[in-house]
């Protein structure tokens, strides 16, 4: 058995439902495979402040009082701090739902799907890079071809950690990305504009501390992710949803949310034009949440 390097007790606010996250991972294709999912645990791993780190959380606490354990394995002493933070960012273990709930009370038609994820705080893309990368991937491609480039970035470029006889990969950061040339990227995923793409990003997050992604106002973080290349409208919105967690607006030009919308406000009929905008807004701050409870819930 691999000893941990260190472990310890985050705490989150409630209601928050471990149960939940493992079920959204149990489907979230864009990292299909990049974790070991158990009935109350999960073992994943991430790179931080360059070394690869692989963390284990456990289910603890109950519903009112939630909790979750976590045990960290490395070749050496690992910033506790930072892998605190990671985690506790990945799992939005700090969003207070219960302003969310309060508007969903009055919305018929939505309140189902809140008792059905009842508990269910946003998983990120661990990492924003990662998110990012994502987007590049996945614009005007099939979900399992991008994810096949995914993965080529990830068997190449990836960091690995054995914990129990089995090696977890972590995802590059973007400086490792950025010290590959585009020539480099083209020959690993095979498409020389996403290549281009791609070392774009990796160039501007390894220039960019992402506590300022996390904090600053969301049109400067907006705009300083449309002059990347290769971010869009759509991915800016994407990037700073499920990569940042920031719940402020909605999706841009998103087809499956709306057709989410759809099956649960219109029986299943498209949404006149404006009325995605118009169901959005009495959620206010937490438009982003509405929104990606319509996708989780399927």
């Amino acid at each position: 058995m691999t000893l941990p390097v260190a472990a310890g007790r985050l705490t989150a606010v409630p209601p928050f439902d471990f149960a939940q996250a493992l079920r959204f991972l149990g489907g979230f294709q864009p990292a299909v495979g990049e974790q070991v999912l158990a009935v109350d645990s999960l073992t994943k791993a991430v790179v931080i402040a360059g070394q690869a780190v692989a963390f284990r959380v456990t289910a603890a606490g109950a519903m009112g009082e939630p909790a979750l354990d976590y045990a960290l394995f490395a070749g050496r002493a690992v910033d506790v701090a930072a892998a605190e933070d990671r985690i506790r960012f990945w799992l939005s273990l700090d969003d207070d739902l219960q302003p969310f709930y309060a508007l969903a009370e009055q919305d018929a038609a939505f309140a189902p799907l809140v008792r059905r994820l009842y508990g269910y705080h946003q998983v990120k893309f661990l990492t924003p890079f990662e998110s990012a990368v994502w987007a590049v991937l996945s614009q005007r491609n099939p979900l399992p071809q991008a994810r096949r480039l995914k993965q080529a970035l990830l068997d190449t470029y990836g960091r690995p950690v054995e914990v129990d006889g089995q090696t977890h990969w972590a995802f590059p950061e973007p400086q490792t990305l950025a010290a590959a040339s585009p020539a480099d990227l083209e020959a690993v995923i095979g498409h020389r504009r996403k290549a281009g793409s791609l070392a774009a990003v990796a160039a501007a997050f390894s220039r960019r501390e992402e506590a300022w992604l996390r904090t600053a106002e969301y049109e400067a973080v907006e705009a300083w992710l449309r002059e990347i290349r290769g971010i869009g409208a759509w991915s800016a919105a994407f990037i700073l949803l499920r990569g940042l967690g920031r719940m402020e607006r909605l999706p841009v030009d998103e087809k499956r949310l709306a057709a989410a919308a759809a099956r649960v406000y219109n029986a299943g009929r498209p949404l006149a034009p404006g009325q995605l905008q118009a169901l959005a807004e009495p959620y206010g701050p937490y438009q982003g949440y509405w929104a990606h409870y319509l996708r989780a819930a399927g």
